[in-house]
């Protein structure tokens, strides 16, 4: 598995004719910022370099740096939300829509370094910026139904317990993969073994799904 640098904002944007395009720079310039060094490392001229402009837009559109990155972790965690509904699990039998989303669960975060690093700075910080979005639990909402949904449907089909909580389980989905990532260089040295390489992590994603849907059976 490459690690990614994590790259400056795809969007140059150029002072306020396009606010939105602004707003969107500075949003992908400041998630790369804070996911390499912090809240507390990251610094406002650096995010308004990469994301091409005046450092004062920052302030403009944002108002402070933790209000940036509140919004960068508000983005991080909408993007993922959007692609899982993108997923259309309720169209497909219920063995194959755990197998989708977990597997999905476990390539977003290959494919999205800065979602695992941003997440690891907030629990230094006790959640104390999620604690304070106001949409943060409606946006998760849709996700627990829809587990629950499948899981009911896996249960009426004989092929699921009908003891499993949906939340519970979503937790176990994201900690096999998520302590895989957070923790790839750590658990490498531990076992003497390369984690990181392309046969590890898909042997990995299979062992991820398998043990996920096994502990489903009943």
């Amino acid at each position: 598995m490459p690690r990614p640098s994590l790259p400056d904002a795809p969007e140059r944007a150029r002072g306020q004719r396009d606010p939105e395009a602004t707003q969107r720079a500075l949003l992908a310039a400041a998630t790369a910022e804070f996911a390499e060094k912090g809240l507390a490392g990251a610094r406002v001229d650096e995010i308004a370099r990469r994301a091409g402009v005046n450092k004062q837009l920052v302030y403009h559109h944002f108002g402070n740096k933790e209000a940036l990155y509140r919004a960068a972790l508000d983005q991080v965690y909408a993007g993922i939300r959007v692609q899982e509904r993108a997923l259309h699990l309720a169209d497909l039998p219920p063995e194959a829509a755990m197998e989708r989303l977990v597997g999905f669960s476990f390539d977003y975060l290959l494919e999205h370094p800065e979602f695992v690093a941003l997440l690891n700075d907030e629990n230094r910080q006790e959640a104390k910026h999620l604690r304070d979005s106001p949409g943060l639990q409606a946006m998760h909402s849709p996700l627990v139904e829809l587990l629950q949904e499948t899981l009911r449907r896996g249960g009426e089909a004989g092929v699921f317990r009908t003891d499993m909580d949906p939340v519970n389980v979503y937790i176990s989905i994201a900690g096999l993969s998520y302590f895989y990532f957070s923790n790839n260089r750590t658990l490498s040295a531990i076992f003497g073994r390369e984690l990181d390489g392309a046969r590890a992590v898909a042997a990995r994603r299979r062992h991820v799904i398998d043990f996920t849907l096994r502990a489903l059976r009943p």
